[in-house]
């Protein structure tokens, strides 16, 4: 309860002082870890506009459908048809809809990061029991959740629509768990190269502009490059071009590895030996994208 302790002021005003009864906070103290799944749970609804407004939410839903619909559309066709196989490999879908993913995280790698840059919100954060390393964390492994959501659940049309048309159980599970593992693969490393450009700059349309810059220019820019290799016959140098673009690192190493058929000219791959160097590639720009990641908060932070 307030206490009122009435003082005289030297000009003769009565004045007084109210003692409001601040109290040190006695409850349960949830710690670092509740504080990450909460940033975590947050940033991975935030790529799907949950917990914003409308118009937040038109973007990720919409590419949601399209990523959904033409898996949809085959399954369809196959049921119709009585198909004796699937139109599209599970392994080929993520990079037929390149595109798409594309657009997806040019628009949400700056929502996750460019406005908590913006309004100097992350000195904020690290002011409670989280840290650099729990932030960086949480929004990384959000965005590469909030992909492979987006990745996976046209696969998932696809082996339902697959089962339901009565095609070989044990092919079709083997070729749908070939893609969760490249879609998995893409998701945390095209977060990772989303998160780190995006994180550059605090305007948001800068950061759209940087990540598709990246992810499709440097596609555009391999494949040609590849196509001109494999009119002159320089089928060796195929494969090392390749290493140049996000897309096309992936499509190496799941045709290396993973029994795809790859997008590259003439539809033949990289080697296995070609493919670890595809992979170690990916690895390690994953793994830079974190690091990359920790110094720069380290120094917003401070």
């Amino acid at each position: 309860m307030a206490v009122e302790h009435p003082v005289t002021a030297p000009s003769g005003d009565q004045t007084r002082i109210h003692n409001i009864g601040y109290r040190s906070y006695d409850g349960p103290r949830l710690g670092r870890a509740y504080a990450r799944r909460s940033l975590y749970s947050q940033s991975l609804r935030g790529a799907y506009g949950l917990g914003r407004s409308v118009k937040s939410k038109v973007l990720p839903m919409l590419l949601f459908v399209v990523m959904c619909v033409p898996a949809a559309i085959m399954v369809a066709v196959a049921v119709a048809t009585k198909a004796k196989e699937l139109p599209l490999d599970y392994t080929r879908y993520a990079i037929v809809m390149q595109a798409v993913i594309s657009l997806y995280v040019a628009s949400q790698a700056p929502q996750s990061v460019s406005r908590d840059l913006r309004f100097k919100t992350v000195p904020l954060y690290f002011s409670r029991p989280i840290e650099t390393a729990d932030y960086v964390r949480a929004k990384f492994a959000a965005l590469a959740s909030a992909l492979f959501i987006l990745t996976a659940a046209p696969l998932l049309v696809l082996y339902v629509g697959a089962l339901l048309a009565k095609l070989d159980f044990a092919d079709q599970t083997e070729g749908f768990g070939q893609g969760l593992l490249s879609v998995a693969l893409l998701s945390l490393f095209f977060a990772g190269l989303g998160l780190v450009i995006a994180s550059i700059t605090p305007r948001r349309g800068f950061g759209i502009a940087a990540v598709i810059a990246v992810l499709t220019i440097s596609y555009g820019a391999v494949s040609t490059l590849q196509g001109i290799a494999d009119a002159q016959d320089s089928g060796g140098a195929i494969a090392w071009i390749g290493l140049f673009s996000p897309v096309t690192l992936i499509d190496g190493v799941q045709s290396a590895f993973l029994g795809a058929n790859s997008a590259f000219p003439g539809g033949i791959g990289p080697s296995k030996g070609e493919g670890a160097v595809f992979l170690l590639v990916v690895l390690g720009l994953t793994a830079a994208s974190y690091g990359l990641l920790m110094r720069r908060y380290r120094k917003v932070g401070l």
